[in-house]
């Protein structure tokens, strides 16, 4: 099948500047005689106004140059339509492009989506949102909606926001249902990951694979500050995935899951893929088992 292309570009995402990512695009699709459209990212998020020309012109695939916010909403807005979807890294901590080792120079990403292989990927729905890799309550969530206000994006930005906050931080009361049992505890933090990354090689759940049907939940318990950094970094360095009967009584519990039922009886706050998102008081979370095609190394 011949191929034609929509590259989406965020003009805002990460740190690196865009000018010259449209002129690498052009050239090197031209240099491979693909018929292609580029257009610009939208704030709202909704991108179903481009089904008329997928469907009208044929389009192929849906490449998203931009980070992890951007790629869950085009992928939300379109993945029932018969396209394959492309990553150029231009995010903060390009989470999802990293756990699939997509490279963040453009032309190299651009080369493994005219060689990759399109591989059938897991998604998630948080209520009513998509999500390709991780929605964090708590902690993580403040952070988010921190560093969504800064000037200056990056990682240098984010540790900054970490530090500030760390010590500040307060645990937040949930009431939890998931494989067939209920518990409640108090956590700085809870992670629902369908990556291994955090972004920027940082692993928050070790033993998540983009396709494997299941949730990564990792809770970070009530603990004394200093214990906290040491019980998570021992539990990504252990890797280990429990039943959740067996997970309860250690520092950080993480099973694996296909939904989940969390009430956020104080309202932490929550992001979806590193982007600041509504804060409810009861969320639901469930995979979306092979919804999407990514193209990956092949």
């Amino acid at each position: 099948m011949s191929r034609k292309i929509i590259y989406i570009i965020n003009p805002v995402s990460g740190t690196r500047s865009k000018i010259n990512l449209r002129e690498i695009i052009e050239a090197k699709t031209k240099e491979k005689k693909i018929p292609y459209h580029i257009f610009p990212s939208v704030a709202n998020g909704d991108y179903s106004f481009l089904i008329p020309v997928i469907n009208e012109e044929k389009i192929s695939d849906v490449v998203i140059a931009g980070g992890d916010g951007t790629i869950s909403q085009v992928v939300g807005s379109l993945m029932n339509e018969k396209v394959d979807f492309g990553i150029i890294p231009c995010g903060s901590g390009n989470g999802l492009a990293l756990a699939a080792k997509i490279l963040k120079q453009p032309g190299k990403a651009l080369d493994i989506i005219f060689n990759g292989k399109a591989i059938e990927t897991d998604g998630f729905i948080v209520n009513n949102y998509f999500a390709c890799m991780l929605c964090g309550i708590g902690f993580d969530g403040k952070i988010a909606h921190e560093f969504s206000k800064q000037q200056k994006r990056g990682l240098a930005s984010y540790a900054k926001l970490v530090s500030k906050h760390f010590f500040s931080a307060a645990p937040y009361n949930f009431l939890i249902e998931a494989n067939g049992l209920s518990f409640s505890t108090e956590a700085f933090f809870i992670s629902i990951a369908n990556s291994n990354q955090f972004g920027n090689n940082f692993t928050i759940a070790p033993k998540a694979l983009l396709a494997d049907g299941l949730l990564d939940v990792v809770i970070a318990k009530r603990t004394a500050k200093p214990l906290l950094v040491f019980n998570v970094v021992k539990q990504i360095m252990s890797g280990k995935v429990r039943d959740i009967k067996n997970s309860l009584d250690h520092p950080v519990i993480y099973f694996q899951t296909e939904k989940i039922r969390i009430e956020n009886l104080n309202e932490a706050l929550m992001h979806i893929d590193g982007d600041p998102a509504e804060t409810p008081r009861t969320i639901e979370i469930e995979i979306k088992k092979k919804c999407f095609r990514l193209i990956q190394p092949a």
